[in-house]
Parts: C-alpha cells; sequence; structure tokens
C-alpha cells in the first residue's frame, strides 16, 4: 500500500492506499515526534508500505520528512492538487492526503525531497538570517535618504550630497538635544543617529555571518566557487536550491527548469517558438543572472558570444536568457560531481 500525508503547522493528516487504488483509512497526528511514529506505524498496519508521498517536506513536514528517512521509507515530495480537481471535489485535510496517496501511487507531480540533515541545510540557515539583515539594512538606508529629502533646509543641505558610507557616520555620530525632540529639526536628527546606527549594527551582523558562510561554501563545494563569476553568496544560493542531495535532479534540464531558466515551448499552428519561462526558484534564477551580468562585463569568451548573437539579431535581454541557460548546465555539473564524490563507492 501506499501512504499520503497532508501536512500543517499543528496536525498532519494521513491517507493509506492500495495499489488498486482503493482507500483504506484517513487519520490524524500531532506534529511531533510522538506523532511521527504514530502516523508511520498507523501506515504500516495497513500492510507493506511501499512508498509515502508528503506534502511540504520542506516546511511543515521536515520533521516527518526526517524520521520516515531515518527509517528507510522511501518517500517523495507531492506537489498540491491541481484547481480543477479541487474545485470538482473540494477540499478538506482527509481530501488532499487522499490526494497525496494518489499521486504518489501514479508518480504524477512527484520528486525526490531535498536531504534537510547536512552541511547544505545549515548553510540554508545561515542563509536566511543574511538575507533578512541585508533586506533590513536596504530598508533601513531607503528610510534615512527618505528623511532627508523632507528634513528642515539647513539638514538637507549638509547631507544630502555625502556618500553613502560617509552618510551612515555622520548621521550615527549626531549628539541632538533629546529635550529638543518636539522641534522638527531634532527630532530629525534624532531619527536619523537612530537609523544610522542600526545600518551599522546590521553591518556588523552581516559580516559576521559572511566570515561563516565563505568557508562553509568552499567545504562543501570548492569546485563551484571556481567557476568564473562565482562568489560564495551565489554558490551558496546554487547549493541551497539543488539540496544535499543535488543527485536528485535527474539530469542538467530539470536544473534549468528548477531554476526558471529553461525556455518554454509555445509553439501552435505555423507558430514555432519558446517563451520566457516565469516559473521555478527565483532566488537561483537572480544567482545565475548575476554570474551571467560579471562575465559580461569580465570574460572575454562571453563578449564574444554576445557580439556574435547581437549580429544575428538577439536582444540584450533574450542573449541573457541564453547564456543563463549555458551557465545552468555548467552549475550542474559543478553540483553533481561533487554529489557523486560524496557517495560511498559501491563494493566489488
Amino acid at each position: 500500500m501506499v501512504g499520503g500525508v497532508d501536512t500543517h503547522k499543528d496536525t498532519h493528516t494521513a491517507a493509506a492506499v492500495d495499489t488498486a487504488g482503493r482507500v483504506l483509512g484517513s487519520a490524524q497526528f500531532p506534529t511531533d515526534a510522538a506523532g511521527y511514529r504514530a502516523l508511520l506505524r498507523w501506515l504500516r498496519g495497513f500492510g507493506t508500505l511501499l512508498l509515502v508521498g508528503v506534502e511540504g517536506t520542506g516546511v511543515y513536514g521536515a520533521g516527518l520528512a526526517r524520521l520516515l528517512a531515518a527509517q528507510g521509507v522511501a518517500m517523495v515530495e507531492v506537489d498540491r492538487p491541481d484547481r480543477k480537481a479541487r474545485r470538482w471535489q473540494g477540499k478538506s485535510d482527509p481530501v488532499d492526503a487522499e490526494a497525496a496517496a494518489r499521486a504518489a501511487l501514479a508518480r504524477v507531480r512527484t520528486g525526490l525531497p531535498k536531504q534537510r540533515d547536512g552541511r547544505v541545510e545549515a548553510l540554508r540557515a545561515l542563509r536566511v538570517a543574511r538575507r533578512s539583515a541585508v533586506g533590513h539594512r536596504a530598508d533601513v538606508q531607503r528610510q534615512i535618504k527618505a528623511l532627508i529629502v523632507t528634513a528642515p533646509e539647513s539638514l538637507r543641505a549638509q547631507l544630502r550630497a555625502l556618500p553613502d558610507r560617509e552618510l551612515i557616520k555622520v548621521c550615527a555620530d549626531q549628539r541632538p538635544d533629546r529635550a529638543g525632540a518636539g522641534d522638527p529639526g531634532t527630532a530629525t536628527k534624532i531619527a536619523l543617529r537612530s537609523l544610522a546606527r542600526r545600518h551599522r549594527a546590521l553591518s556588523v551582523e552581516i559580516a559576521d555571518l559572511d566570515e561563516l558562510l565563505g568557508p562553509l561554501v568552499a567545504q562543501i563545494n570548492p569546485g563551484l566557487l571556481a567557476l568564473k563569476g562565482i562568489g560564495p553568496d551565489v554558490a551558496g544560493q546554487m547549493l541551497v536550491t539543488a539540496g544535499e542531495n543535488a543527485d536528485r535532479l535527474t539530469n542538467e534540464a530539470a536544473f534549468a527548469m528548477l531554476c526558471g531558466v529553461a525556455p518554454l515551448p509555445a509553439s501552435s499552428g505555423r507558430t514555432t517558438r519558446h517563451r520566457l519561462n516565469r516559473g521555478g526558484d527565483r532566488a537561483a534564477n537572480s544567482a545565475l543572472w548575476r554570474i551571467v551580468i560579471t562575465r559580461m562585463a569580465t570574460d572575454q569568451r562571453t563578449k564574444n558570444y554576445i557580439a556574435r548573437r547581437t549580429a544575428q539579431g538577439l536582444t540584450k535581454p533574450e542573449i541573457i536568457r541564453c547564456l543563463k541557460r549555458y551557465v545552468a548546465r555548467e552549475v550542474f555539473l559543478a553540483l553533481t560531481s561533487a554529489s557523486a564524490e560524496k557517495r560511498p563507492a559501491k563494493a566489488a
């Protein structure tokens, strides 16, 4: 039989289906270690458990996925049911769990989940903190400049022409009189000082995280960093996108689709064309774009390619899309070669 699990924050709903597609039962379990074990025992109570389809193995189903992997249970990541099916049969946790089991049985909209018990998972956690700090620092800088635009003219004239680094220093070092906080000029200085010191603290936090991320990326896959145009940040994103078990990606076309750089056919009748792929991991797509932009400025081979394709009539966005697809192939080979090296050799 095959199991399906619809995952949520507080409870998981499981359904069991036999190989003929008949529903054997459904039940709900709490999302803790005891609940995960009870869910697995319940599924095994129906017979030989061949496979489990789980929705959200990287989110609410992460704990269950770790238990199933530790118990050696075959598992696939199941996409949510399509909208047409939901309109036809409605939506509930047992219905979604049954749909997950049927999808796993038919291997429709399924894939191997990422392993979340290695160094790549540690890298992902650190990158979450860094990305948040970078975004917050950018927001703080925009707020500083917005305050300067509306500041009293004397303060505005003093700060408006300063470069970013000097602006942060000047604002952070100000010592306005707190007793005059009712005055717009003084209040603006107090606000600018608070924002500038927050900007400094976030910069220190980002630098501390970079000290951890750089060596960790180099340990996981030094070959990826050796590629032209790839630094620790871009390499880290590629590693997180592929996961600890990068060999789950069957070929480089699958990786290109995952990154949203595989052109999608849009042909009809006498028209033969492809359209832009707006799906996939957009953070990975952005990382590939950064690699391409770097190579366009520094790599002679890329410059020659651009000149040749421009002469053929392609626009700059079209050329960049082609280059992203080629870079995805290079990155995939670096990821899978490192993954192959980590696999234990087969006994003779």
